[in-house]
């Protein structure tokens, strides 16, 4: 096997890089190194080339890469500052799937050292709906060289933070992003804190600029493969009659004896000017939750508790029980079973953003907290990122809409959320901003609550994969369902 691959490493100082790359330069295929420094004083160092470049992610740095890549046929870019080791056959095993598939990029799974114990770091399968920046692709990457230079040619926008996510976005238009599900390399994680902290890094204020950048490289893809959608929608006739109640709080639980009775009494501690109740969906509790709410509530009216027949619902098919049923009001409004609603005012302010945005869905803005209620990090998750031009696009892009949802019932009622228990209120949330406006609350109206038994502080990496590939999946479908919107009009 011949081949010319050509490896670039963020290098620190000779201390940090030689391990990396005295076991790449005894690798018969590597032809050769540059390091990548921020500091504009360093020097090059074991035999290998140096390039100065203001960050390792930045536009900037991939025309840098391509421009120094001559006479190479593919690319190696480790990204991590740890040291890299190759597995036994791994860069062969590269070389090998990268002329059968004709890739313009590879990845693999890997192993991962974590306070010296190694561990699996499985990743997933690369979709065309798989738009997010923090896409998990391991810490190396492998690039056809031809693919990798054609698109940085192409770079018209300099980022700072965001070069490389354009760059794979581009080449993603190019050929096929292919993951190697084996395990071809090991390195050191630097980033040790649990999955329901990570997953707030998009949302958090000390990362909005390169969010800003990150936007502005997705919607420009979305313009070119045709999934960009105008800030033009279609008007939502809410004056449905019928409906007895204005609104209907909706809450699925299962098993949450410790917290239900918390989140009705809070839905119930509504301040209105309009009628509204609560239709709390049981999903076949066996922990006294059923027994809880049948003891408080036998003889309230407004709060309607539906035992399902069906054993088969998760949280969707809860939903759309719980918004089947006649009594449901013209807004159906989120409520999960181990949160509650920041205060007395949260049903007014969203049923009046449903009028003042002519919206199909509203969403608010929540506070993470402990079982006690008190602020935990990140704290407030606004979701700015929704914008009345360009939140529907950028939501493909972002793994999460915000809290409380509510919808217009009889949208809902046509739409339907999938019967599902993870990314269910994601999908139906982008099939309505497909066509309609989604009205924002910037107040906090919620308070999602993190303890021990909820069900997103803290999953293992399987769980992560499976959650992150089936909302990829969501996103594919929702991509593919856009363009076709788009091809229509023409």
């Amino acid at each position: 096997m011949k081949a010319n691959v050509h490896c670039f490493l963020p290098f620190v100082d000779e201390a940090q890089i030689k391990a990396s790359v005295e076991g790449l330069k005894a690798q018969p295929l590597v032809s050769k190194i540059t390091l990548l420094s921020t500091d504009k004083t360093a020097t090059a160092c074991l035999g290998c080339d140096l390039i100065h470049i203001d960050n390792l992610k930045s536009s900037a740095t991939m025309k840098a890469i391509a421009a120094a890549s001559a006479g190479a046929d593919y690319i190696l870019l480790y990204i991590q500052q740890t040291q890299l080791v190759l597995g036994y056959g791994a860069l062969e095993r590269f070389v090998g799937i990268a002329r059968d598939t004709k890739a313009a990029m590879l990845y693999s799974d890997h192993y991962s050292v974590v306070e010296g114990k190694q561990s699996n770091a499985p990743v997933i399968d690369y979709q065309f709906g798989s738009l997010r920046d923090d896409f998990d692709f391991g810490s190396l990457y492998f690039f056809n060289a031809a693919d990798f230079v054609k698109a940085a040619a192409g770079i018209d926008k300099e980022y700072s933070a965001a070069g490389l996510y354009d760059l794979r976005l581009r080449i993603s238009r190019l050929g096929a992003l292919v993951h190697i599900n084996e395990y071809l390399y090991t390195d050191v994680t630097v980033d040790n804190r649990a999955s329901g902290q990570k997953i707030f890094d998009y949302v958090d204020p000390r990362n909005r600029a390169s969010q800003i950048e990150m936007e502005e490289a997705c919607t420009a893809h979305l313009k070119e493969i045709g999934g960009y959608l105008e800030p033009v929608f279609e008007p939502v006739e809410l004056t449905a009659s019928g409906f007895e109640n204005e609104a209907s709080v909706i809450i699925p639980v299962r098993n949450r004896v410790r917290t239900i009775l918390d989140a009705i009494d809070s839905a119930l501690d509504q301040k209105t000017d309009f009628k509204y109740n609560v239709i709390v969906i049981d999903n076949h509790s066996t922990d006294g939750t059923t027994e809880a709410i049948e003891k408080k509530y036998a003889d309230n009216p407004r709060v309607i508790h539906i035992k399902p027949e069906r054993t088969d619902l998760g949280i969707g098919g809860c939903w759309n029980t719980g918004v089947a049923h006649p009594e449901c009001g013209k807004f159906a409004i989120q409520l999960d079973s181990d949160d509650v609603y920041s205060g007395p005012d949260t049903l007014s302010k969203i049923v009046k953003a449903f009028y003042d945005n002519n919206a199909g869905m509203v969403v608010g803005t929540y506070m993470l907290t402990d079982f006690n209620k008190q602020m935990i990090p990140p704290g407030v998750i606004d979701h700015k990122e929704w914008t009345p031009e360009n939140g529907r696009n950028n939501a493909l892009r972002i793994n999460g809409l915000g809290a409380p949802r509510a919808f217009y019932t009889p949208l809902l009622r046509e739409i339907r959320l999938p019967n599902t228990s993870y990314g269910e209120d994601y999908a139906v949330g982008l099939a309505v901003s497909r066509h309609h406006q989604i009205g924002r609350v910037y107040d906090v109206l919620y308070l999602c609550r993190r303890w021990e038994d909820n069900s997103d502080a803290a999953l293992d990496i399987n769980k992560m994969n499976g959650h992150n590939t089936y909302k990829d999946r969501i996103r594919t479908w929702e991509l593919q369902a856009r363009i076709a919107q788009n091809k229509a009009k023409k």
